[in-house]
C-alpha cells in the first residue's frame, strides 16, 4: 500500500509540524487577513478543535521563521517578514484546582520574560511585572509587541464546579495581569485570547474594550478544523485509502465521514467543519470511532446539568439562542444552550434574521451519541455499576421486539438510581425518569424523538427501528392503562397505519413511591 505522508496527531508546535512534514491544512491566508485586520481578538472553539496549533502557527509568523511558511499562502502575501517579541501564555495541561496553580504558571513565564528581556522583578505583583516586561520587549527590540493566551478559560472551567474561591482568585489574578493591556495599547502589535467558553465575567472582555469577538465572525469560520475542500485535497489520499481498507466506496466513506465529524458550524452561513481531532484519528485507525468522546468526559456539563435539573429530551431536536447568548456565558445562568454551543456539543442549524436568533443541534452522530453515552453514566450516578448500565441488553430486546426485554432492563436500571432526599422529588422525578428512558434509547443509536405532534396531542416518545415502531406514553401514579388510552384516542399511531412495520403501544407508570416502573402495559 501507498505510503501517506503523516497526520499531524497530537502535534500542536508549527514548528514541529513542518519540520517533521506532517500534513497540513494550510490557514495561513486567514492567519495573513486576521492579524492584519485587527489588534485584539478573542476566539472561541470546542476542545482538540486546532486552535493551540493556529495559536502556534501565528507565534512562529510574528518571530519571522519564513522558512517554516515555503510553500504556504501567507509566503506570497507576507514581504516584510518581520521578528516581533512574542508573549505566549499556555494555560494547557495544568491543574488549576490547587491553590496557587495559576499564580505558579504565570510566575514562570514572567521569570522567563523577566531574564530573556532584563527586568527587575523584585518586590513587584504580577500585574507590574508583566507591564514592565512589555515595556522592555518593546524597547530593547525597537517592535511592539504580540501577546497570545492559549486556553485561557482552562483555569475557570477546572475550578468554576468544585472550588468557588479558587476560581474566583484565579478571576481576581486575570484581571490584574491582564488587565494591564488596556494601557499598553502603544506597546502593542497584536493580542489573542482562545479558549472553549467566554465567561462574560471575566475583566479581560469588560477591561479590553478593544478585544474583538470573532468567534461567530463568518470571515474566520474555517480557521480552525477542516473543510470539504481541505478533505478534497491534502487528505483525500486518506480517504482513498480508508475506501480500500473498510472494502467500501470512496463516495461511501465521504458521507460516513460526514456523518460523524462533519457539521460544526461557526456562523450564520458559514461551511461545515470537520472535527479535526476525531478526522485524523479515523483516517490513522481506518475506523469511524467516537474519538473526541473518549478522550474526555465533559465533567463541568455534567455538574451543571446534575445542578439545573435540565431536561436531556429537549435536546432531542433543534433549540434556540440569540447572538447574544451564544458569545457569552454567565456562571450563575440557568440557561445551559450557551455551555453547550461554545463547549461543541450544539452547533449552528440555522439562522432566522428576523428574531436575530439561531437553531441549534448536535453537529454530527459522534457528538449526538458520544455526548449521551458519556453523560449518562455520570448524570445517573452508575459510573461504578457498569453490568446493570449494559446497554447492548436494551438494544438487542428492541430489535427483537422483545417488549418485556425492554420493561426488565429499565426496571434493573431504575433500582440502582440514587435519589437525593434533598431534592423536591414531585417537581423533579417525573421529568428524571423520562430523561432516563430517552438517553437509553437514543444512546443505541436508534431514532427516538420526545414530545412528537399530532393532530390532538403529542407523543411523550417514538422509537423507530427498521421492522418495529414503538410509541410511548409515560404516566406518574396514573394506571398505565390510561397512557394506553391517550394514545388511543389521540391518534398517536395514525401515521403508521400503513407502516408494514410491527407497532407497540407502551403505557409506562412510574410510582413515586416505589420509585421505579410501577406498570408496561403493551398493545399492537
Amino acid at each position: 500500500m501507498e505510503e501517506l505522508q503523516q497526520l499531524p496527531l497530537g502535534v500542536q508546535d508549527f514548528k514541529k509540524l513542518r519540520e517533521e512534514n506532517k500534513l497540513y491544512a494550510d490557514k495561513t491566508s486567514l492567519v495573513y487577513d486576521l492579524t492584519h485586520s485587527n489588534s485584539a481578538v478573542f476566539l472561541s472553539r470546542p476542545r482538540r478543535f486546532g486552535k493551540s496549533l493556529l495559536l502556534s502557527t501565528i507565534k512562529y509568523y510574528f518571530l519571522g521563521f519564513r522558512n517554516l511558511f515555503a510553500g504556504l499562502a501567507i509566503d506570497g502575501l507576507e514581504k516584510d517578514w518581520i521578528e516581533y517579541p512574542v508573549l505566549y501564555f499556555d494555560f494547557n495541561g495544568q491543574n488549576y484546582s490547587e491553590e496557587n496553580g495559576l499564580n505558579d504558571i504565570i510566575e514562570n513565564h514572567l521569570r522567563t520574560w523577566e531574564k530573556e528581556y532584563g527586568c527587575d522583578w523584585i518586590s513587584e505583583t504580577a500585574a507590574v511585572r508583566f507591564e514592565n516586561v512589555i515595556k522592555a520587549a518593546s524597547e530593547k527590540t525597537g517592535r511592539r509587541v504580540v501577546v497570545l493566551v492559549d486556553e485561557y478559560d482552562k483555569p475557570l472551567l477546572d475550578t468554576m464546579n468544585d472550588n468557588a474561591e479558587i476560581e474566583e482568585k484565579n478571576r481576581a489574578v486575570f484581571k490584574g495581569v491582564f488587565g494591564v493591556l488596556k494601557k499598553m495599547d502603544a506597546y502593542l502589535r497584536f493580542c489573542m485570547f482562545t479558549g472553549v467558553t467566554k465567561f462574560s465575567k471575566v475583566s479581560i472582555f469588560s477591561d479590553l474594550n478593544q478585544l474583538t469577538d470573532i468567534s461567530l465572525n463568518e470571515r474566520y469560520n474555517n480557521i480552525c478544523g477542516i473543510s470539504d475542500s481541505e478533505i478534497e485535497g491534502e487528505f483525500f489520499p486518506y480517504v482513498k485509502r480508508l475506501a480500500s481498507v473498510s472494502g467500501s466506496s470512496e463516495q461511501k466513506v465521504r458521507d460516513e465521514l460526514r456523518r460523524m465529524y462533519d457539521g460544526y458550524h461557526f456562523s450564520k452561513s458559514g461551511d461545515g467543519m470537520y472535527n479535526p481531532f476525531s478526522l485524523f484519528h479515523c483516517f490513522d485507525e481506518n475506523d469511524f470511532g467516537s474519538y473526541w468522546f473518549e478522550s474526555a468526559t465533559p465533567t463541568f456539563l455534567i455538574s451543571k446539568l446534575n445542578d439545573s435539573n435540565y431536561d436531556i429530551r429537549s435536546l432531542a431536536s433543534e433549540v434556540k439562542a440569540n447572538e447574544n447568548e451564544l458569545k457569552d456565558y454567565r456562571p450563575e445562568n440557568l440557561n445551559l444552550i450557551p455551555l453547550f454551543y461554545q463547549s461543541g456539543y450544539l452547533t449552528i442549524k440555522g439562522w432566522n434574521q428576523r428574531q436575530r436568533s439561531f437553531s441549534l443541534g448536535f453537529p454530527n452522530a459522534e457528538v449526538r451519541y458520544g455526548f449521551l453515552n458519556s453523560l449518562a453514566p455520570s448524570f445517573l450516578h452508575v459510573e461504578h455499576k457498569a453490568n446493570s448500565f449494559n446497554i447492548d441488553l436494551l438494544d438487542d430486546a428492541v430489535e427483537t421486539g422483545n417488549t418485556d426485554g425492554m420493561k426488565k432492563w429499565f426496571v434493573s436500571l431504575f433500582a440502582i438510581l440514587p435519589y437525593s432526599a434533598g431534592k423536591e422529588i414531585e417537581s423533579v422525578m417525573e421529568q428524571n425518569f423520562q430523561n432516563v428512558i430517552f438517553m437509553a434509547l437514543t444512546m443505541m443509536g436508534k431514532y427516538a424523538r420526545t414530545e412528537v405532534h399530532s393532530a390532538k396531542g403529542r407523543a411523550d416518545c417514538i422509537l423507530e427501528t427498521a421492522d418495529y415502531v414503538y410509541i410511548f406514553e409515560f404516566k406518574r401514579d396514573v394506571p398505565a392503562k390510561m397512557a394506553l388510552k391517550q394514545i388511543e384516542e389521540q391518534g398517536y399511531a395514525k401515521p403508521y397505519s400503513a407502516d408494514n412495520r410491527t407497532l407497540f403501544k407502551i403505557g409506562v407508570n412510574f410510582s413515586s413511591s416505589e420509585r421505579n416502573i410501577a406498570e408496561w402495559e403493551v398493545s399492537s
